[in-house]
């Protein structure tokens, strides 16, 4: 697959990946490489890692727990600490590879590391292949609030290989068609066609919806690298889906979601308000609804639940002046930025999701 070009950096494919990250650090002069990993991704990618890259520059492994409530301050003072202790200085390189908790707590420890050091993104779930690990968005929760922390810096290369959606579970592969049905929603309607009817997908076929993902996200961030116009367009889905995302991970009654679970179940809810404000039509919504419920189960939301993720909606981070700012659906294929819903629309969304 021939390389995407993105503004500063390149995002390359499979075995050439590996030629192109091998011969970036030959040419580079790194003084040291330090591998920003998680247990998982230790025991079943990095073994495999390894053996595809050609350096005789000192590796370092830091490994850290699983799982979106370690993505924090406090695990990357850890790491912060851990590079100290090991040496590492403005020439040293980080790798990270893993999924997106990885690329987005990875990419903000070595941008802020000694006021930023170099970083190259190896994501190894379908999620952080499509969207976390390509646009240099970098960041970590507070508490249970989504990126509410971060930087926006990008990396030096990102290799994407498929190899790695080998180790992944069902649901997990599951979490990055939501990123990819939303490229589809926002920004090209005979994408999202695609995914009418996944019933003969095959292997070929994967790593080709994925490179057109990548494509479609980098030409939207290539337009507006610091979010203040159409990229803000990437958060349709999110604005509902990252207060139900923090919901339940702060509700020890309920279990936590994927990202893409609480997404899928976002953009269903925003297509709602985007039909409720004729921008969308009826056909249309019931084509998203339909399509989304038919991959991803429908989240247990009760009512009394809403409450709560309508009180987190005033943290999120697109919010400007204390009013809530939804990116709707002008059409499938389009955007309508920088939208406005009232309590009662959202509910009304809400209790449609669950019908």
């Amino acid at each position: 697959m021939k390389p995407i070009e993105a503004p500063g950096y390149s995002i390359n494919f499979n075995e050439f990946g590996y030629e192109k990250l091998s011969n970036h650090i030959q040419e580079s002069n790194y003084s040291g490489i330090f591998i920003i990993t998680d247990s998982n991704c230790n025991e079943n990618c990095l073994g495999y890692f390894l053996q595809n890259l050609a350096t005789e520059i000192t590796i370092e492994i830091i490994e850290i727990e699983p799982g979106e409530e370690n993505k924090s301050i406090e695990t990357c003072i850890q790491v912060w600490n851990v590079l100290t202790d090991l040496g590492a200085d403005r020439k040293s390189l980080i790798i990270n590879l893993g999924g997106g908790v990885i690329t987005d707590l990875g990419g903000f420890v070595a941008s802020t590391y000694k006021r930023g050091i170099a970083y190259i993104n190896v994501p190894t779930t379908l999620l952080a292949m499509v969207d976390a690990s390509v646009g240099g968005k970098n960041g970590v929760d507070l508490g249970v609030l989504k990126n509410q922390i971060g930087v926006i810096s990008n990396p030096k290369m990102v290799l994407i290989d498929t190899y790695y959606l080998q180790t992944l579970q069902e649901n997990q592969m599951r979490s990055g068609l939501a990123e990819m049905l939303k490229h589809g929603l926002i920004f090209d309607k005979n994408y999202w066609d695609i995914f009418q009817d996944l019933t003969n997908l095959n292997t070929n076929d994967l790593e080709a919806l994925i490179y057109q993902s990548v494509e479609i996200k980098n030409k939207i961030v290539s337009q507006d690298f610091t979010e203040n116009g159409i990229r803000k367009a990437l958060n349709f889905g999110h604005t509902l889906g990252h207060a139900i995302e923090s919901y339940f991970l702060e509700n020890e009654t309920k279990n936590n979601l994927l990202h893409g679970e609480a997404i899928a179940a976002g953009m269903v809810m925003e297509a709602f308000l985007s039909k409720q404000k004729n921008l969308i039509s009826a056909e249309e919504y019931y084509e998203i609804k339909t399509t989304i419920l038919s991959i991803f189960n429908t989240i247990p939301l009760e009512e009394n639940d809403l409450n709560a993720v309508i009180d987190l909606l005033v943290h999120d981070k697109k919010n400007e002046f204390g009013v809530v700012k939804f990116a709707l659906l002008n059409g499938i294929g389009n955007t309508m930025l920088d939208q406005t819903a009232k309590n009662d629309q959202i509910r009304e969304a809400f209790l449609d999701y669950k019908s």
